[in-house]
């Protein structure tokens, strides 16, 4: 299956290392970020979850949920957790699915392609951020052997955040606290002077702004 930007992204029930997970029941009115990685006990998975754990205040603050995911069994999720907080010093507190049937995996497009082997099936690093309306507003795919960067992963939902709040759009390499971009939706310049502040037009089509009015 294969889901795309602005999609409902679907529901689905199944095991974690803490029980039975219902995804929209788990995420509630929060975003979420489900992030899939190809096997626990392996090096850069354990990074990257290391990772997540020590940013867990960041996404709190946030309104966001995680759910991690691999193909491994809940046991084995277990048994990895410790290891990951004795290296990175945390305390892993979001679950993880088991999805060692490939449910999950196969509804979201996350199983690597290449073999027919249900036992050789893993999942890529795969990222989907989802809005409280369950929209999926961001999906990132990468390499077994490149880790994610997580700093831009949270710049990625403060922009997504800002966009939707105040109805504008975010430039290249936007960081909180810069200028913000009218958007092209907006036709003409009297309408971009009526509805926004402080309206920078660079062209006819760029034009700066510090919100909505």
């Amino acid at each position: 299956m294969t889901l795309y930007l602005d999609e409902i992204a679907p529901n689905f029930t199944q095991k974690s290392n803490i029980g039975e997970i219902d995804f929209y029941n788990y995420l509630s009115s929060s975003w979420g970020i489900i992030t899939s990685h190809p096997a626990d006990f392996t090096p850069i998975c354990t990074t990257e979850m290391g990772t997540i754990s020590n940013l867990a205040n960041e996404f709190k603050q946030r309104n966001v949920k995680i759910l991690g995911l691999s193909v491994d069994s809940a046991e084995s999720h277990q048994k990895w957790i410790p290891d990951i907080n004795k290296i990175y010093n945390c305390n892993l507190d979001f679950p993880i699915i088991a999805d060692d049937d490939r449910k999950v995996s196969k509804l979201y497009g996350m199983i690597k392609e290449g073999s027919s082997d249900m036992k050789l099936q893993t999942t890529v690093r795969s990222m989907f951020i989802i809005d409280p309306n369950k929209k999926i507003r961001i999906i990132t795919i990468y390499p077994m052997a490149v880790g994610r960067n997580f700093a831009e992963i949270i710049r990625s939902i403060d922009a997504l955040q800002t966009a939707d709040k105040h109805s504008v759009a975010t430039p290249a390499n936007w960081q909180i606290g810069d200028r913000l971009v009218v958007p092209a939706s907006v036709n003409n310049d009297q309408e971009a002077l009526a509805n926004y502040k402080n309206v920078e037009a660079i062209t006819t089509y760029l034009r700066y702004t510090d919100g909505k009015r």
